[in-house]
Formats: structure tokens, sequence, C-alpha cells
């Protein structure tokens, strides 16, 4: 077998004139709305769930420090992420880039996990945003029949999640419509989600007890570890606006500025949010599916509880929408390529928007959370990103040596210096992944590899160049 085909690559100079000719979308997003796609994607499941089971179960207070290591390999990743934004300011993200750096093949597995990444994402994130309106209805005194109130397994009677199944479809039908439509929805409820981490900071301050804080690492380093390569679900997202780059009115300007904001202000409030909240009541009480509302429940502020349950479900109302635009613009990007069926990259003739590809992934994504309960879901789409993000940032270092006259808009500094920590810290964090995890990470990109030799290869666009 001709293996040649598994290294060619489109250079930086076709990626460049294909987005400045390309007419499949319309540009139509700016700085902030790119920058509120970012947040969306980072701020949602993790700060409203995530902060307090990881503080419950593995790190205690320490869960500061887990969002710090955490954050030291998004930050990393999240330069690199920056640098090939400005440069190749294309849909398709990290897919796209390695295409142009590391060759067809690795640009394919690069696109096959963050297919499974998006997916995963939207699908859990859907679950839990049914947990929360659940959560309301029950305070109102209404409740979903048995059958119809979870996955089976999640609960006695439990068959199908309706209302997974119909938030993941609705957004998805968002998406097909007008791009700038769903940007602008998206940007105001990340504005309400914003407003109800403030309100928790502030509100829960005067009620902080530093001696909630020790022991700070009850279950040692390994524990802040484990912890950080769980919260690690919570800190990336960012990635989600770079596949958005053809709809972007100045990508070469705003992508690589919109990366870093919203990671930023994304971790300053992580890291405000954990204080408070382990410092309010017991990190052991955190253990449940609503740890920020019932802590402030404890302690005697039920109106708070309110909002808070108001903030996570719009909250999570983003996420799902930055993380369903991503997928589906990842597969547009895949079949425009001819590595999956060109059926998926038709575009609407009215509203310019990938819309198989977002139908399809909303009706795969509806089934996924309406049934089944994906309990490790988190650690599976971690391992899928940090592989993701340690080759971006090997992948600059790569480029710069490679090509070091090309123009960029953005540049990461201290290379090869940060690449190399987002390398690492990648690295380190998948270490402390359990090995399940791993093993379903590897089955899914063996099945990638079978998907390639058996279609991509020969239907790839480059293909027919030769």
């Amino acid at each position: 077998m001709d293996l040649k085909p598994l290294s060619r690559r489109k250079t930086i100079e076709e990626l460049q004139q294909e987005a400045g000719a390309g007419r499949d979308f319309r540009r139509v997003l700016g700085l902030w709305q790119l920058t509120a796609i970012g947040l969306g994607g980072i701020i949602g499941v993790g700060i409203f769930v995530l902060t307090g089971v990881v503080a419950a179960t593995q790190a205690g207070p320490a869960v500061t420090v887990a969002f710090v290591l955490a954050g030291i390999a998004s930050a990393a990743a999240a330069l690199c992420y920056a640098e090939f934004a400005g440069m190749i300011p294309v849909a398709g993200s990290a897919y796209t880039y390695g295409y142009a750096v590391l060759g067809e093949f690795a640009a394919w597995l690069l696109g096959w996990d963050l297919l499974l990444c998006y997916a995963l994402i939207v699908a859990v994130v859907a679950a839990g945003w049914s947990g929360y309106v659940q959560a309301l209805m029950g305070a109102a005194g209404l409740a979903m029949p048995a059958w119809a109130a979870g996955a089976v397994g999640s609960g006695p009677g439990h068959m199908f999640d309706v209302i997974a199944a119909a938030v993941a479809l609705a957004i998805a039908l968002l998406l097909t419509v007008r791009t700038e439509w769903g940007a602008r929805f998206n940007t105001a409820i990340v504005a309400v989600k914003i407003a109800g981490i403030l309100l928790v900071i502030v509100a829960g301050v005067a009620y902080v007890k530093p001696g909630h804080w020790h022991p700070f690492m009850p279950f040692g380093f390994s524990g802040v570890l484990a912890g950080a390569a769980v919260v690690f679900f919570a800190v990336f997202g960012y990635d989600t606006l770079t596949t958005a780059a053809e709809e972007a009115k100045d990508p070469q300007r705003d992508l690589p500025w919109a990366v870093v904001l919203s990671l930023g202000i994304a971790m300053a409030l992580y890291l405000a949010m954990s204080l408070v909240l382990t410092g309010i009541v017991p990190s052991s009480t955190l253990n449940n599916a609503a740890p920020v509302a019932n802590a402030f429940s404890a302690i005697g502020l039920p109106w708070v509880m309110v909002a808070v349950s108001l903030a996570a479900i719009t909250g999570i109302t983003s996420v799902l929408f930055a993380n369903m635009l991503a997928g589906a613009r990842i597969g547009f990007a895949l079949s425009r390529d001819g590595l999956i069926p060109g059926w998926f990259s038709a575009v609407h003739a009215r509203y310019r928007t990938p819309y198989r590809a977002t139908l399809v992934l909303g009706v795969l994504t509806a089934a996924a959370a309406g049934l089944f309960p994906l309990t490790a879901v988190a650690e599976l789409v971690n391992f899928g990103m940090l592989a993701a993000f340690a080759v971006i940032c090997a992948a600059v270092v790569v480029l710069r040596h490679r090509r070091p006259e090309l123009k960029r808009s953005f540049r990461v500094p201290f290379v090869p210096l940060v690449p190399v920590i987002g390398v690492g810290f990648s690295l380190w964090l998948i270490y402390g992944l359990p090995t399940s995890t791993d093993l379903g990470f590897v089955a899914w990109m063996a099945l990638g590899v079978l998907a390639y030799f058996g279609y991509g290869m020969s239907h790839s666009r480059l293909a027919s160049r030769r």
C-alpha cells in the first residue's frame, strides 16, 4: 500500500486563499460575539457542577489548585490556538491546523477526535440541562413522568430523557437558521450566566468561613492531580470559537484575541467561584447534582439558589450552542475535504449554514442524551481534548521551524517554552485519567483509522489532484 497520501498537506497559502475566497458562510461575527462563543463553550457544567463534585471527592478546597494546573495546560494551548487562528482563519480549528502542518492522516485523527468530543459534550450537557430544569419544575410542584425523566439506568423507571433530547434538537434547529441569530441569542445568555456567577461570588463572600479551607488538600496532591484531569473539562471550550473562523468579520484580528479573552475571563470566574463555594460550606457536602444551588440553600439564602439554578440553565444552554456549532463545522470541514461523504458539506441556499451536518449532529446527540447515562463522558472528552491540545502545541514549534517567514497576526511568546509547557501539562493530565478512559479513546481512534483507510484516503480532495 502506498502510504505517501498520509503525509500530504494543504499549504498555508492555499488555506489562506480559501479563507479569502470562501463564500460558503456569511461573515457576521465580531470580536465580542466570538468571545461569547468561547465563554459559552467554557463556562457551564464545570462551574456549576464539577467545581463542587471535584472538591468533595478528589481535591477538597485545593480544587482551586486543580483549576490552576488545568488552566496552565489550557492557557499554553490557547496561545497556540491563537497563533494558528490568526494565520489560518478557516473552519475546522485543530483539524485544519493539523492538515497544514502534520499532514492528512494526522489531521483526520484530530478531526475524528474532535467530532467525538463535541458530540459527547453536547449529549452530557443536555442531560445536565435537563436535571436543572426538572429541579425547578419540582420546586414548582411539577414533575415529569418517570419514564421521561431520565435515561435508562439513571433512576427508577427511567427510559428516555425527553427534556435533554428536546433541547439538543432545539439548539440544532436554531443553528440551521441564521448564525447571527444564534450568536446574538448566545451572547445574551452568556451575559445572564456571568451575571449569575458574579451574584454567587458577591453574595457568598460574606458567608465564607476560612476554617472550611482546612485541611486544604484532604486527599493529598495525587487527589489534586486527579481533580485537575477532571476539571480540565471546565477550562477548554475557547476552541469552539475557532471553528467559526469563516463566519468572523475580521478573523485574523479577532480570533486570536477572542481566544485569549474568553479563557482569561473564564479562569478568573472559576477561581473566585471555587474559593467562595468551598469557603461557605465544607467541601465534603458538595458531591451532588447542583452543588452551588444546594450550598446557598444550606446557608439560608434560597433566593440565591433560585438565581443560581436559572443562571445554570442559561449557562448550560450556551455550552450546547458553542459545542453544537463547533461539531457541525468540524463535520463540514471533513466533508468539504472529501474525508467523509460530501453530502454533509451542503450549505443551506437561504441561510448559508451547514444545515445537514448540524441536523445530523442534533439528532445523534439528542438520541445519546435521551438514551444513555453518560457517567464517564467528562473523562473521555478530556482525553480527546488534551491529546488535541498536545498536538497543536507541538505543531506551533514545527511550523516556526519549517516556515519562520510566515506572517503571524498573533505570536505565541517564548517559543518553544510555552508550547512545551502545553504538551507537558496535557500529557501529565492524561496520565491522571483512569485506564478505562484510555481504552475507550483508543477504541474510537481505531475506528477512525479504519474509516480513513476505507474511505477518506481515496476520496480526499487532495487525492484527486494527483
